[in-house]
């Protein structure tokens, strides 16, 4: 059963998408649920894997393809970090990133109001439009067995 809140997301995606010129499609709206069951930051090859699960028929291409027509629908944003696979991250508000050195995963951080540009000498001639913080080290759990593995 859908709540209200999928109801409003799912008209929301659809309105985004027809004023980017695609359709909902079936595989389009499985993608886009993928992404949001889990909030990972996946690869392509993960939202594949994810998808086959309830949709076996799916390919690659048409992941792909998924995938390119929500981002280009402002519904997810590519994440990349380092020379990693591109990452898909369905949270639009603005935040910015932790990654994980070890395991190489990604997680959000929220934005907290009134926080802003820092203070850079940014070049004349330059109009930065928005800014992304990226926090690097561990996370809770490669933290733990680095503990672990120094006692």
């Amino acid at each position: 059963m859908r709540t209200a809140a999928h109801k409003d997301r799912e008209r929301e995606a659809l309105a985004r998408l027809e004023a980017s010129g695609f359709r909902m499609t079936p595989q389009r709206a499985h993608v886009y649920r993928v992404l949001l069951e889990k909030r990972d930051h996946p690869t392509a090859e993960d939202v594949f894997i994810r998808s086959k699960r309830a949709m076996p028929d799916i390919s690659m291409a048409t992941v792909y393809n998924c995938l390119d027509a929500l981002v280009q629908s402002q519904l997810v944003r590519l994440v990349s970090h380092d020379r990693g696979a591109t990452r898909y991250c369905p949270n639009m508000k603005p935040h910015h990133h932790f990654y994980c050195d070890r395991c190489g995963g990604a997680y959000d951080i929220d934005e907290h109001a009134g926080l802003r540009l820092p203070d850079l000498d940014i070049p004349a001639g330059f109009h930065p439009e928005r800014y992304e913080i990226v926090v690097r080290g561990l996370c809770p759990d490669c933290a733990v067995r680095e503990a672990g593995v120094r006692a």
